[in-house]
């Protein structure tokens, strides 16, 4: 239906995709359910889903690939699953632009929680917390970076950086406090919202991406407590 959110769902596993897919539309999502990397990348062209959620070893097109394929045309927010065993395929999920990833085996409410945590950061869901008030809608300026924080726009030397809203998020939280050292797990609970400690690598590998787009310099790294805007 128009107001359910539409949900990409790409597994090889017969067994994880349909009770996945059931678990989902109980919950009231929409799902288009793939069981290889090609099929879902003419899925996300033809369907136009709210999110994807990507198994990294898919056949035809692995999900990191597929991944970046989205990326490269879309902002659509990506949560990339992973056998617990497979960290260096998030760390590269990850860094082909997904914004969350979860391991399997998961439990569905946990994969529903993470799903609306993200789509609070893109503006599909409801309940998420308000932005950090760091301007009520005015331009911050750091150097040669400006962040219209209510346009959400971000300008480095007069030209348009074009972030992901987790990017954005991120971004935010900086400059609410620039020159405040903010930890991993604090960067966890406000941006990805995790009520419990989580993985520090997805904070990492954002940081990274972040600091590609508006300066390598511009965010610093305080060794043996997180990360800081430089004022």
């Amino acid at each position: 239906m128009a107001d359910q959110t539409h949900v990409l769902f790409v597994e090889d596993d017969d067994v994880i995709r349909e009770a996945t897919q059931l678990a989902l539309e109980r919950d009231g999502f929409a799902v288009t359910a793939k069981p290889d990397g090609l099929s879902g990348l003419e899925a996300f062209h033809t369907d136009r889903p709210d999110i994807a959620l990507l198994d990294v070893m898919v056949p035809g097109l692995d999900g990191v690939s597929l991944c970046r394929r989205i990326r490269d045309e879309s902002m659509v927010p990506v949560i990339m699953l992973s056998a617990r065993a497979d960290a260096i395929d998030v760390v590269l999920g990850l860094e082909a632009g997904a914004d969350d990833y979860v391991t399997k085996p998961f439990d569905g409410a946990v994969l529903v929680a993470r799903i609306r945590a993200v789509l609070r950061r893109f503006g599909r869901a409801n309940g998420g917390r308000e932005e950090p008030a760091a301007d009520a809608g005015g331009v911050l300026a750091f150097g040669e970076l400006e962040i219209d924080t209510g346009g959400m726009e971000v300008r480095r030397a007069g030209q348009p950086v074009a972030l992901t809203p987790t990017e954005m998020r991120l971004l935010l939280e900086f400059s609410a406090a620039p020159g405040t050292v903010l930890s991993r797990d604090k960067l966890l609970e406000r941006v990805w919202e995790y009520g419990w400690g989580g993985d520090t690598r997805v904070v990492d590998v954002h940081v990274q991406r972040l600091r590609t787009k508006i300066g390598q310099d511009r965010i610093e790294t305080v060794r043996g407590f997180g990360y800081k805007l430089k004022a």
